[in-house]
């Protein structure tokens, strides 16, 4: 399987580290022509407005979409989760995304860089203990469709209870950097929905 790491700007080198230590091949994507050559896609922390214009600029928005809509597996963290979101509060008017997870998502929801913060989150379907969770200027999801699951939330301090990790189909986001721990769990989960995904054609 080959799993690209969307690599506009971010921490994309963090992910291609995680995805290899998941015993996977991984490579940058930067152009359309990249993408038809990966099975799935990680959409790496950073921030979502310069993103989405990369996005634009590389002519990258409307294949991510239509590959997204063919079922190919996709994971955004942090900015990520911005990215695969239908509607995005606190954006900028012009911000486009992938608009693949029907959730509305509030961007720099948990404040500016100086009140980032680590915290325990439960995952559902992520065995072992809490995940010790990383929040960089994170969003959190406000509202989520019928057909996402919530895997999970924020589980003390004054953020308690909010939606920090979900699913839908194939694609899975979270609001927090498991690439910036060392935790692979998060990495593997989704390894093995991109291996269903490959295993279903």
């Amino acid at each position: 399987m080959n799993i690209g790491v969307l690599a506009l700007q971010g921490d994309v080198r963090e992910h291609l580290a995680a995805l290899a230590e998941s015993d996977v091949l991984a490579r940058p994507v930067r152009r359309p022509g990249e993408l038809d050559d990966v099975d799935a896609l990680v959409v790496p922390g950073g921030e979502s407005t310069t993103m989405s214009n990369l996005a634009v600029t590389f002519g990258l928005l409307d294949p991510v979409r239509k590959r997204i809509a063919d079922g190919m597996p996709v994971y955004g963290s942090c900015a990520g989760m911005i990215m695969l979101a239908t509607t995005v509060l606190d954006g900028r008017p012009d911000q486009e995304s992938f608009a693949g997870i029907e959730m509305t998502v509030r961007r720099n929801a948990f404040g500016r860089q100086i009140d980032s913060f680590e915290a325990p989150v439960r995952i559902e379907d992520v065995e072992g203990d809490d995940f010790h969770a990383v929040f960089i200027r994170a969003p959190w999801v406000e509202q989520t469709g019928p057909e996402v699951r919530v895997l999970g939330r924020v589980t003390e301090g004054p953020a308690a209870g909010r939606i920090v990790a979900v699913r839908q189909g194939n694609l899975l986001a979270t609001a927090f950097h498991p690439e910036l721990t060392g935790d692979l769990r998060v990495h593997r989960y989704f390894v093995e929905m991109v291996r269903q995904a490959v295993d279903a054609r």
